[in-house]
């Protein structure tokens, strides 16, 4: 549904979330029973790990399948992947100490040409998630000064 608007022009800004943080949503389809968030908490037992893993490349397969087929959808000159902005993550970097920090985060697509893709950019540890968010706002033309817990813009993302 979300592709077809897009496709269609119905809306621009969309959000979508695979799973709430808090499920206890098994994976029987990849052979897991035990339920992902229980599995989040797992004290450093590599059997546990070894799941959350499964289920993290089985979420990403999928998101890789579905931006395989939004690329492919002519927009202009290029595709509707070329002028979208989609942030791809997670709310914690490790769920068994509930860390908030250091966030493993992509961003894909050209934005309208507004960003460079193709590469890695590691900022600092201190820096805010919300600046991420208040930079992408500046590409659609939200004109706010700060969002969140926002310190300013990142430098870098520029096409």
């Amino acid at each position: 549904m979300l592709t077809i608007a897009m496709q269609a022009d119905l809306t621009r800004v969309v959000t979508f979330m695979v799973t709430t943080e808090g499920t206890s949503r098994s994976y029987r389809e990849i052979g897991i029973p035990d339920g992902h968030h229980p599995l989040t908490h797992h004290g450093g037992k590599q059997e546990s790990l070894a799941k959350v893993t499964r289920i993290n490349e089985y979420h990403a397969k999928h998101f890789a399948a579905w931006l395989t087929r939004f690329a492919a959808i002519k927009e202009g000159e290029g595709s509707i992947l070329d002028n979208s902005m989609i942030v791809y993550g997670a709310g914690l970097n490790d769920g068994n100490r509930h860390v908030h920090e250091d966030l493993p985060t992509l961003v894909i697509g050209k934005g309208g040409g507004t960003l460079k893709p193709g590469r890695r950019i590691v900022f600092r540890k201190e820096t805010p998630f919300s600046n991420l968010h208040l930079s992408l706002m500046d590409r659609m033309g939200v004109e706010v000064e700060n969002f969140g817990d926002s310190s300013g813009r990142l430098p870098g993302l520029e096409g």
